[in-house]
């Protein structure tokens, strides 16, 4: 780019009162699609889906024709039948071409002011005459251009976040989680009556779950906590007769630096009285129907429902990817008479088990650094070595296990996994609680790895919802294997917590809760030994008649990703922190000073300087 074209880009937010001209010598069909969009069809579509640019002038106009906006049109909106129509533009300038011809951008697409016309824009049949052009305001050299094709730096992106969010595919991810957003609350407001009820931010701690945020008081030694999810007020909510909430709640969990988490995040928050597990989940599927853009494609249901024994018997996991095969099988029995040391060592402990998966096309397409990688996994993660298993060509086997094994047991082995020429057996042995979270990690690197060689595998356009069922209700603290901690939450009915899955992320979770005082109680004092006295209010509660209730949070951040194919769920929030948790372009968290910190009789303990005291 030339320092010339730089300093005209300088040139924003124009305002461009200008006569369409339509070019009679060419003629085609101009499909209503958003710049960088596949064509899309309006016929049969509700309003809301439309695109920006397929949208009547009438939008830019309120009641009894007053103006809402100073535009008359976006820049993506014009097309060959506004031929003769005088319009008003507003935007950024995207080109400026020998200082007379302007390529006009906004959130919808391009539009070419006095311009020769350029056909591959959705705008390109027709050309903008300017009457009057004025600049509203200049900008400094930009960090970086607007450009979808530019790659930049994820740190670059959110120190300069306003620009970043003028890119189309931004643009997009908002706009999409916006019109999901209003559809789901037509879906429950008016469909199902539910009410939209805001709940505190300020609370108190919570006992069980993840770590909350601390917020100080005027009152010494006394905080309130930012609440990690709702759950306590919707409860209180179905005891006061709401009998049906939602609201899109923001939530606050201190988690640290964890890869694609944030410290701040917003989940669908919805709580029934009266209810069982199925109601629920047929409340969310029919939530999701209705809400779900038609251009994603259309949603099958019921969805599919499996236990979380299921889930953990065949995948190693309780959100198990089901776009792909490759299941665990338990090959235990092949080895019932086997003199292998580590594998008799395995069978004869509590719960041991020798499990495998069989990664088609694996002993073809893997190189030794792949199948090292795959080891270093669990030995790192997990802590257990992993045989690994070729069936060459000639359907002999390349393996440290092969000179150990009979061909009665080479027959059984490779019947039981369904093996061919060319595929990869992944065996491991140990307990039952190692070895399929063992192997269910495995399976997802498998996918990655035949996907980076090539392998259609899990294809990013499909979406595979999945209910999990019947989680146990307490799982051993993974600190503390020798006391317990609730599965999902400690307000949880045994066996009445459901999670469902989209392609392998977690999407939502809920369960029907305790409504009983006394059961409420013995769950926290007897079983997870928590202070009951941080709980006296919903006790209270729940001791006053509360009715039957449950629900469910769905994770609005997550869910949008997983429907735009975002990488990275900072790509559909608007304003995201750092997985540090850091806010890069204001430089949030910043420093108190002692003088703002004496109202609230907090002093700061700095750590020491790294070296001091040695």
């Amino acid at each position: 780019m030339t320092s010339r074209t730089t300093a005209c880009l300088r040139a924003l937010v124009l305002r461009a009162h200008a006569c369409s001209r339509h070019h009679h010598h060419h003629h085609r069909t101009i499909s209503t699609s958003v710049q960088g969009h596949p064509p899309t069809t309006t016929t049969n579509i509700p309003e809301c889906y439309l695109p920006a640019n397929s949208r009547p002038a009438s939008s830019h106009t309120g009641p009894c024709g007053r103006v809402v906006s100073l535009r008359s049109h976006t820049c993506g909106e014009l097309r060959c039948e506004h031929a003769g129509v005088k319009v008003a533009l507003y935007g950024w300038v995207q080109y400026l071409r020998q200082d007379v011809f302007v390529v006009l951008r906004d959130h919808s697409g391009l539009t070419q002011v006095v311009i020769s016309r350029d056909d591959n824009m959705p705008t390109g049949g027709i050309e903008v005459l300017a009457e009057n052009l004025e600049v509203l305001n200049a900008c400094r050299k930009l960090p970086f251009e607007i450009k979808d094709f530019l790659k930049k730096s994820e740190s670059l992106r959110m120190r300069y976040r306003y620009l970043d969010l003028r890119s189309s595919q931004m643009q997009r991810n908002l706009r999409l989680r916006s019109r999901l957003s209003m559809r789901m609350r037509e879906y429950l407001c008016n469909d199902h009556d539910f009410v939209d009820v805001e709940t505190p931010t300020l609370f108190k701690r919570t006992p069980g779950g993840a770590k909350e945020f601390v917020v100080p008081s005027r009152e010494p030694g006394r905080f309130y906590s930012l609440p990690q999810s709702p759950q306590q007020f919707k409860q209180l909510l179905m005891v006061a007769g709401v009998d049906r909430y939602f609201q899109f709640a923001r939530c606050y969990r201190d988690e640290g630096s964890k890869p694609d988490r944030q410290p701040e995040f917003t989940q669908v928050d919805i709580e029934m009285s009266f209810v069982e597990q199925t109601g629920v989940m047929a409340l969310v599927e029919g939530l999701l129907q209705y809400s779900w853009p038609p251009e994603l494609g259309t949603l099958s249901w019921p969805f599919p429902c499996i236990t979380y024994a299921e889930a953990m018997r065949d995948y190693g996991s309780d959100k198990p990817d089901t776009r792909f095969h490759m299941k665990l099988v338990d090959i235990s029995e092949v080895f019932l008479n086997t003199e292998m040391e580590f594998l008799k060592s395995a069978l004869s402990q509590s719960e041991g088990s020798i499990q495998a998966i069989c990664v088609p096309g694996g002993g073809t397409l893997f190189k030794a650094k792949d199948l090292e990688a795959l080891k270093e996994t669990a030995r790192t993660v997990f802590g257990q070595e992993l045989s690994v298993v070729v069936l060459r060509a000639d359907g002999s086997l390349k393996s440290a296990l092969s000179k150990h094994l009979s061909p009665a047991d080479t027959e059984g082995l490779l019947g039981k996994m369904g093996a061919r020429p060319g595929d990869l057996l992944l065996v491991s042995a140990c307990s039952l609680h190692t070895v399929r979270p063992l192997l269910g990690k495995l399976r997802l690197q498998c996918a990655g790895l035949l996907e980076a060689r090539g392998v259609a595998l899990r294809d990013p356009a499909e979406f595979h919802f999945l209910w999990v069922v019947d989680f146990p209700l307490f799982l051993p603290k993974e600190e503390d294997p020798g006391a317990l901690e609730s599965a999902h939450h400690p307000f949880t009915v045994r066996g009445q917590h459901y999670d469902l899955v989209l392609n392998g992320c977690e999407v939502g979770g809920g369960s029907i809760r305790i409504h009983k005082a006394s059961e409420q109680l013995h769950v926290l004092k007897n079983i997870l030994k928590e202070d009951d006295s941080l709980l006296s209010h919903l006790l209270e509660a729940l001791d006053s008649g509360a009715p039957p209730h449950g629900g469910i949070a769905l994770g609005l951040d997550r869910l949008v990703s997983l429907m735009v194919g975002a990488p990275s769920i900072r790509d559909v929030i608007a304003f995201p922190k750092s997985f540090r948790g850091h806010d890069l372009m204001s430089q949030a968290p910043d420093y108190v000073s002692e003088e703002d910190l004496k109202p609230y009789h907090i002093s700061v303990t700095w750590p020491p300087a790294e070296g001091e005291g040695k």
